[in-house]
């Protein structure tokens, strides 16, 4: 077992080995009291690739679901590629 905040701030790296950015909360399903999705804070770079603007204060957050990690450990290591996160659509709010 981890303790959930060992989880945030710790970098988001791509299959493809592409910084995406920093993991900064998670999502909890209260009735199952698992974590869902994971919210990633975008570098500048991975923002534009991604096609958003950037803001003038603080950063994009992106939604990912769980299954699009494959470790965490130093750092976040996902299954997916940049390209393959791009056609994603997680979180609907």
């Amino acid at each position: 077992m981890v303790e959930i905040t060992r989880l945030f701030w710790k970098k988001a790296y791509t299959a493809d080995n592409f910084e995406l950015g920093e993991v900064h909360s998670a999502e909890l399903d209260m009735s199952t009291w698992q974590i869902t999705s994971l919210y990633v804070n975008l570098t500048d770079e991975a923002t534009k690739k991604f096609g958003f603007k950037q803001p003038y204060l603080g950063r994009v957050t992106v939604c990912l679901p769980v299954s699009a990690v494959k470790a965490i450990a130093d750092v976040a290591m996902l299954n997916q590629t940049l390209e393959e996160l791009r056609n994603l659509r997680q979180c609907k709010e």
